[in-house]
């Protein structure tokens, strides 16, 4: 992480890999982590030094060197005077070297994987009784933390909440949700942050420059992305790459070290799925697999080069990322400025599902051929408010707005079944349709709950119906009491004779449940607190119920639905679209209560029944 590391070379001594010969040596050295050295530093200077410290953070990230960059700032001590603990690591003190490179007899690493027992944690807790030997602080740094069982954390405790005044302890773990929040409130606590490509891409051309290694920034921007934040991992695959380009770090020689796909082929690739040239996109994928480019990784690519163009027609400022090369900078500009959001993240979408068919697919190839297909299938197909106006044109009114209802909900039904709702503001949803009546409805007030004072005493309740003007209205007020069997009863089994104050006939079809007048009879009482006389007609009344008129309004509204001529246009231009539902939203306003409420006939016929 630094390029202030020994960068002498002498043909005797082992070759040492990038990731530990450019180390950092102080705080200054340490990249992206300014806020954790600027709290140590400012804590170090007042003398708030914690007796314990949790790193966290991905691997590779230099939580091992950030513990020995404290231990060092720890026991900091010039040849002949002692200043206390300091930040300032520019100049070697006398236990600097030793701490380095592991060897110090009073900085004790220790590493949790293979001491995980709680015998390991009573050596400490018997060890930090004595002096450092040489040093200001017993220094404890125990990596991977985490591993450790949970009777060594609960033995461990003790100590760590009072240990003797020499005494700290460092802790580094990739796994912090693993560690029990007890030993947490013990420690300061410091989340190393992933870089982010650009600072990576920065830090690679300097190390690069000081091995006199000549490298292409497209290069180290593909190093930088694989590395995924992680600095051990991006100087790995520098050393890798300039092994494999013999002192030379070129994008071509990386993405074939690496199996990367061409960045500009995956442009190219996105531009043929986006024309809707599947086979040109088949063409280009199969070229692609030839070269050795796997096709999840080609997928991967893909879905990357979606989320960079999106981001580009959001952010336009994003382009001045380092990582990214040239040709996605001018390209994705391109793309940002020509493609719709919805197809962007209609993409996306596509992409993230097809992935996964990919990864477990047994064939890899035929399944990202697939994904292209559909993609490019759908790439040129228009947004549901384009379709609109290509079924009206350029007009607007009363009319469009229909047509637009109705191709949204169609042009949804293509996948999952939709709906078409229709929205005039006349009663008539339907150009040539007769008036709808409907049935009257209780009023608000009727209806409204009881009200709770601010002490939280029940209100005077709101007066109950001593009477009804309609069986229509009785049935809305039954709904309104959420009984949803009565309701159905009502409306498929009932015919009505009289209503009237306090006395309802009723006319019973053969078909109706036994006791279906004196549940109803029962059921007034008890809501309004008044007797209700429920009596039963021993003749026929002709008639239709409830439901019957309900399903002929469903029937018709359907038949004048499939008239329309805005309907008739969106399903012949998606064959396959069906009218799954027609809403008269005009008539909503006006619905009885069990239709306001949601109470479908299908829906409740078990829970009726």
């Amino acid at each position: 992480m630094s390029e202030t590391a020994e960068n002498t070379t002498n043909p005797n001594t082992p070759y040492r890999v990038l990731a530990r010969k450019y180390r950092p040596q102080t705080f200054e050295d340490l990249i992206g982590q300014d806020a954790m050295v600027r709290t140590l530093t400012n804590a170090f200077a007042s003398g708030r030094i914690a007796q314990a410290y949790m790193l966290t953070g991905v691997r590779g990230i230099g939580k091992t060197t950030t513990a020995r960059l404290i231990a060092r700032a720890l026991n900091f001590q010039k040849a002949g005077e002692d200043t206390g603990p300091s930040v300032d690591l520019s100049v070697k003190g006398e236990h600097c070297d030793a701490i380095l490179e592991s060897r110090h007899v009073d900085v004790i690493e220790m590493d949790a994987a293979s001491h995980t027992g709680v015998d390991n944690v009573r050596e400490i807790n018997d060890a930090v009784k004595y002096k450092p030997a040489s040093a200001r602080y017993k220094v404890y740094i125990i990596d991977e933390v985490h591993m450790l069982s949970t009777a060594a954390f609960n033995a461990l405790l003790k100590t760590l909440e009072e240990p003797p005044p020499h005494v700290k302890f460092i802790f580094a773990t990739t796994e912090i949700r693993k560690v029990p929040v007890t030993v947490l409130s013990r420690c300061q606590r410091f989340d190393l942050r992933r870089l982010e490509a650009g600072l990576l891409v920065d830090h690679f051309q300097r190390i690069s420059d000081l091995e006199g290694v000549k490298a292409e920034t497209e290069a180290l921007g593909m190093i930088a992305r694989a590395a995924e934040g992680s600095v051990r991992d991006g100087l790995s695959l520098l050393d890798q790459a300039i092994a494999y380009g013999t002192d030379q770090v070129r994008a071509d020689d990386v993405q074939s070290m690496l199996g990367l796909s061409d960045r500009a082929r995956i442009i190219d690739l996105f531009d043929a799925v986006m024309r809707g040239d599947a086979a040109a996109a088949m063409d280009e994928l199969e070229a692609q697999h030839n070269l050795g480019a796997d096709p999840e990784v080609i997928m991967a690519d893909l879905a990357g080069f979606v989320h960079w163009v999106t981001k580009l027609k959001v952010s336009p400022k994003s382009a001045d990322d380092a990582a990214v090369s040239q040709a996605e900078r001018t390209r994705g500009k391109e793309f940002a400025g020509k493609l719709a959001m919805p197809v962007l993240a209609r993409s996306w979408q596509m992409l993230l599902k097809g992935m996964e068919e990919v990864s477990r697919a047994n064939n890899a190839l035929m399944a990202a051929e697939m994904l292209l297909i559909r993609m490019a299938h759908v790439a040129d197909m228009p947004a549901p408010e384009e379709l609109a106006r290509i079924v009206k044109g350029a007009d607007s009114g009363s009319a469009a707005s229909s047509a637009q209802a109705a191709a949204s909900s169609s042009a949804a039904g293509t996948e999952t079944g939709s709906s078409v709702a229709t929205s005039s503001p006349t009663p008539a949803q339907v150009p040539g349709s007769p008036p709808v009546t409907h049935a009257p409805v209780m009023t608000a007030a009727q209806l409204k709950p009881a009200e709770h004072d601010d002490d939280g005493n029940a209100a005077e309740k709101p007066p109950q119906p001593t009477g009804f003007a309609s069986f229509d209205e009785l049935v809305a007020y039954v709904s309104s009491k959420r009984d949803v069997k009565l309701v159905r009863e009502l409306e498929r089994h009932v015919l009505p004779v009289s209503v009237g104050t306090g006395r309802i006939e009723l006319s019973l079809l053969p078909d109706a449940p036994a006791g279906i007048a004196n549940e109803l009879s029962r059921r007034l009482e008890a809501w309004t607190g008044n007797r209700w006389i429920v009596s039963v007609s021993t003749s026929q009344t002709p008639g239709q119920t409830i439901a019957d008129q309900k399903r002929e309004r469903r029937d018709d509204l359907f038949r004048r639905a499939r008239e329309s001529d805005d309907v008739q246009a969106v399903l012949k231009g998606f064959p396959r679209a069906e009218i799954m539902e027609v809403r008269d939203l005009r008539a909503e306003t006006a619905a009885p209560i069990d239709e306001q409420h949601g109470f479908d006939e299908e829906a409740t016929d078990d829970l009726a029944d």
